[in-house]
């Protein structure tokens, strides 16, 4: 697996741990990478196994972007029949379990806007971040004008995708992008520390439904959040996971959880 650009591993609560694992290159987003990041997303969206996922680098950094080792041709207009902005065929917030990045080192234009579109960002203070493209003669990817504005607003976008700065770890608290900041040695601990958490205690289903509404209600209306919330209290109050909650909690138990995102999801856009 070392020489694989990512690597993927499960442990026995079902967090999914996914490696950025191009350590020379401070995991520099190569197309290898790239197309096996989409792959390891969409396993984690498809496998009932998989409970919660971590991202995180190999090495001193999240990742430095793309790969700029031939500098002149790092954006070259060549191809652009194929081109996405995407960079991945999978956003980490269309995975239907709770994502969390662990950034533990420098995460620098597309290596932040991959760190954005996960749930929980944590962030290790010695790093360096920022969206910087329009300092490269591009512009912010990876669908980072939708979720930049989302997570810390318009004017704090602004400054940091047409600035195109870098932040230290403790600037980027104000900023409203990191759920925590902690040192480089602690953010992977705590990272799969609450992924772990979440993996045993919150049931799939609920944690899906409830995932896909939260990403979806900045474009709704109090009225639609209300009616959706609604029909997914319909589905999830009427599978077993209803009652083991509650009966798992008042015997002071792990719960077991039988709700199945391949068997139990319902049809969506719910109504």
């Amino acid at each position: 697996m070392s020489d694989e650009a990512i690597i993927f591993e499960v442990d026995d609560d079902g967090v999914a741990l996914i490696t950025l694992n191009r350590p020379d290159q401070m995991n520099a987003c190569s197309e290898a990478l790239l197309d096996q990041l989409t792959a390891a997303y969409r396993r984690c969206d498809e496998d009932d196994s998989i409970r919660a996922v971590v991202v995180t680098g190999a090495g001193r950094a999240f990742c430095a972007g793309a790969d700029m080792s031939d500098a002149e041709n790092t954006f070259s207009g060549s191809g652009m029949d194929g081109f996405s902005a995407a960079a991945t065929g999978m956003p980490a917030f269309r995975i239907r379990k709770l994502v969390v990045a662990a950034v533990n080192g420098h995460a620098i234009g597309l290596g932040m806007t991959l760190a954005m579109q996960c749930d929980v960002r944590i962030f290790a203070v010695e790093g360096k971040y920022g969206i910087v493209q329009v300092r490269r003669g591009v512009m912010g990817d990876a669908y980072s004008h939708w979720t930049m504005v989302r997570l810390v607003g318009l004017a704090k976008a602004a400054e940091i995708m047409l600035t195109g700065k870098t932040f230290k770890g403790n600037e980027i608290e104000r900023l409203g992008i990191a759920s925590q900041v902690l040192p480089s040695v602690e953010v992977l601990p705590a990272a799969l520390a609450l992924a772990r958490d979440t993996a045993i205690h919150a049931a799939p289903l609920s944690v899906a439904v409830s995932k896909k509404l939260l990403w979806e209600s900045s474009e709704l209306s109090a009225e639609q959040v209300e009616q959706k919330e609604t029909e997914l209290h319909k589905v999830v109050m009427t599978s077993p996971d209803a009652i083991e909650g509650p009966v798992s909690h008042a015997q002071k138990r792990a719960p077991e959880w039988q709700g199945r995102l391949s068997t139990d999801w319902p049809e969506w856009p719910i109504s």
